[in-house]
């Protein structure tokens, strides 16, 4: 009787298995048979191209993985406050390691500072709250993001399939295997997380070694972050936000920004109340935010350089994180 039940326990536990297997091969089956693979590979043959049956053994190892799709459709979260976002980045860890990596990579920054006129300090924070200075760059194969967001996520799937094509791309032009290059769970890339759009625009090979890589080589990444800043209107010598002081926080408010473009003038601004801190030209066009702080609200004007930033990522407070941890590592490395 122990024996039945031994070797009946041991069937239910196989066929356990075999669901929980079948089911693993459902969530993250290879992209050969999709519908839209064909399509796809067709599409880069006639473009770009590329061999059939190169694209054919990409994808026959390219896989859908479920957990990017719960990632990427996960609810947004309640929109943090300054005070609450602004401890995540600004962190006395995240000082020195930036410290130690520009310390590092002290001759490769001075180089891109003279060269694009985006101060280190700046190349420096971008790297650091992106990937703690490539301490987190991301453990998803990347062909395995886009392949999954560009043929199961219907609502983004133009822009990731776009993406897709622009990986594929890269790799042939850097010449390495697509299924090698790891990266966030939506594709983003390297030390700067560029997507492969953004690679292929922006990265540049700033050691002259023949390739672009900004996976392992710092110079690469910090001399392609301050391409694409210098791309997106950075203004050297410039600042990149200005407090402002108001009276009648009612009023003020009235000059508050609805978007990231610089659409209200500084003296539009004045007329409503805001006194900027630092004097700035009234015809001047500027983004106008306002913060949660610790202390209370603060009122900031966003000049160029800050619409630079949030080219990067399109938020107020990323840019202000961006802003702040610049400022504390150029203090700090001047100590």
């Amino acid at each position: 009787m122990q024996t039945v039940l031994f070797r009946l326990k041991s069937l239910v536990a196989c066929l356990g298995l075999s669901v929980v297997a079948t089911h693993a091969l459902a969530q993250e089956k290879s992209y050969a048979e999709h519908p839209l693979t064909a399509p796809f590979i067709e599409e880069m043959r006639t473009e770009f191209g590329f061999v059939n049956e190169s694209l054919q053994a990409v994808f026959a190892q390219a896989e859908r993985k479920q957990a990017i799709l719960d990632a990427i459709s996960r609810p947004a979260e309640r929109v943090k406050l300054w005070k609450e976002y602004r401890p995540i980045f600004i962190t006395q860890a995240r000082v020195d390691k930036g410290v130690e990596f520009w310390e590092r990579n002290a001759e490769a920054l001075q180089r891109a500072e003279q060269e694009y006129g985006v101060p280190a300090e700046i190349i420096v924070a971008i790297i650091g709250v992106e990937t703690i200075y490539g301490g987190n760059t991301g453990s998803y194969r990347v062909i395995d993001a886009l392949s999954t967001l560009a043929f199961d996520y219907p609502p983004r799937a133009p822009f990731f399939r776009q993406q897709l094509k622009e990986y594929l791309l890269l790799t042939r032009e850097e010449q390495v295997n697509p299924l090698s290059l790891k990266g966030s769970y939506a594709g983003a890339m390297g030390l700067p997380q560029f997507m492969p759009g953004s690679f292929r625009a922006y990265a540049v090979d700033f050691d002259g070694d023949g390739h672009i890589d900004i996976w392992q080589n710092p110079t690469d990444a910090v001399g392609s972050v301050a391409n694409y800043f210098i791309k997106h209107g950075w203004q050297p010598g410039e600042d990149v936000v200005v407090r402002a002081d108001v009276k009648e926080p009612a009023r003020a408010a009235q000059g508050l920004s609805d978007s990231l473009d610089p659409k209200i003038t500084v003296q539009q601004l004045q007329q409503l109340g805001w006194k900027p801190r630092t004097p700035l030209d009234k015809e001047r066009k500027v983004t106008a935010f306002r913060l949660d702080a610790e202390q209370g609200q603060e009122y900031w004007i966003g000049l160029a350089n800050f619409h630079a930033i949030t080219r990067y990522n399109r938020s107020v407070m990323y840019a202000m994180a961006v802003n702040e941890l610049a400022e504390l590592l150029s203090a700090a490395r001047k100590e």
